[in-house]
């Protein structure tokens, strides 16, 4: 080999080491942030059984100038099964029926399947980085499922870097919840408390097979835990009248 092959063979040795570090590196951490959220989610989901919180619901139509508020009280039994119980209704019954009942239908279906939670099994992770956001150190990661079923998303995970708990989850739904409902796009925060992330809020953009483009935000707020677990057979939404 010759010196001038020589300086450029080491020119290039030098160039690609470190680049093949970096993402041995990223490839690392995002194993070890993955399997700390996932052992943090066990506990998570103990934590948040048997608790009751309040859920107000804004919904629209833009199309069809249509709009609807829902009240109501949204329960995890000791079991971890997701349920509804309206209490007060304010607005357009299209909004109520075809929008909010549906869509609240499809994500209580979707959740109750344990098997569909955000883990190795399910996902195909890709560490994007670190990011900061409200003075919190975040590892963002990309999602895509490893199967086309109901519950399961593509989009992103973003996982607080102080607990490994999931700050938020945003994308869309792979296989759509109701035949209602066309294409489901969402953003779900968490607010983390005492070493539990509580639901804080979602905004969903829906695209219905009827009535076009729907729009909600949906908060949550109230957080407490049920003496007994009285509300295990309520169905997804109690009717309310206006």
């Amino acid at each position: 080999m010759t010196r001038k092959s020589f300086i450029s063979f080491l020119a290039t040795v030098l160039i690609l080491v470190p680049l093949t570090s970096a993402e041995e590196s990223d490839d690392s951490v995002g194993n070890e942030v993955i399997g700390r959220y996932v052992a943090q989610n066990q506990s998570q989901e103990n934590s948040l059984r048997g608790l009751q919180m309040d859920v107000d619901i804004n919904a629209n139509l833009p199309k069809l100038q249509k709009e609807g508020k829902l009240h109501a009280l949204r329960h995890i039994s000791r079991l971890g099964q997701i349920t509804y119980q309206g209490l007060k209704f304010i607005g357009d019954n299209t909004i109520k029926n075809d929008v909010i009942v549906r869509y609240i239908r499809a994500e209580t279906e979707s959740q109750n399947i344990p098997e569909m939670g955000i883990t190795p099994k399910n996902y195909k992770f890709k560490y994007k980085g670190v990011y900061e956001q409200d003075g919190r150190k975040l590892y963002v990661f990309h999602l895509t499922p490893r199967k086309k079923a109901v519950g399961l998303f593509k989009g992103e995970l973003w996982v607080d870097a102080s607990t490994y708990l999931p700050y938020r989850e945003s994308g869309h739904f792979v296989k759509n919840p109701s035949i209602f409902l066309r294409k489901v796009e969402f953003t779900r925060d968490y607010e983390i408390r005492d070493g539990v992330a509580f639901p804080k809020h979602i905004e969903s953009t829906i695209d219905t097979r009827f009535w076009g483009k729907a729009e909600m935000s949906i908060n949550f707020s109230n957080y407490s835990h049920d003496g007994e677990d009285e509300h295990a057979s309520v169905p997804a939404v109690v009717p309310v009248s206006q």
